[in-house]
């Protein structure tokens, strides 16, 4: 697994978010166990182009960060969930602002982003 060699730079807020945050689908995957999919087939259902190993890289930084838990079942096969912690519920009101504004400005936003993309 990739090792950090250099410190980030976490001099504001804004950094320390961004350290905390920073990945595709982190986001997606904290908003999604909020809403009850605990487990990462659950949660790679609700967000298909991540790949499994993607998955478990970021829910591992999610945990590392401690805005999630992770509960290991002591059964055959074996069964893991994921939950939010107090700190991670934090993040909820958040998650939930950018949605809003992203559905607000949806139509600029997707033209905005499709622009990037030649016909």
């Amino acid at each position: 697994m990739y090792e950090r060699k250099i410190l980030p730079h976490l001099h504001c807020g804004l950094d320390l978010v961004g350290e905390v945050l920073y990945g595709k689908w982190k986001i997606r995957i904290l908003w999604f166990i909020h809403e009850g999919h605990k487990r990462p087939s659950e949660l790679q259902r609700k967000i298909p182009d991540v790949s499994r190993r993607v998955l478990n890289i970021q829910l591992k930084e999610l945990e590392d960060h401690e805005l999630v838990t992770r509960k290991i079942y002591p059964v055959m096969p074996p069964k893991v969930e994921y939950d939010l912690t107090e700190f991670g519920k934090t993040l909820i009101p958040l998650i939930q602002a950018i949605g809003l504004w992203g559905d607000e400005h949806q139509d600029r936003l997707r033209t905005v982003i499709t622009k990037q993309f030649p016909a």
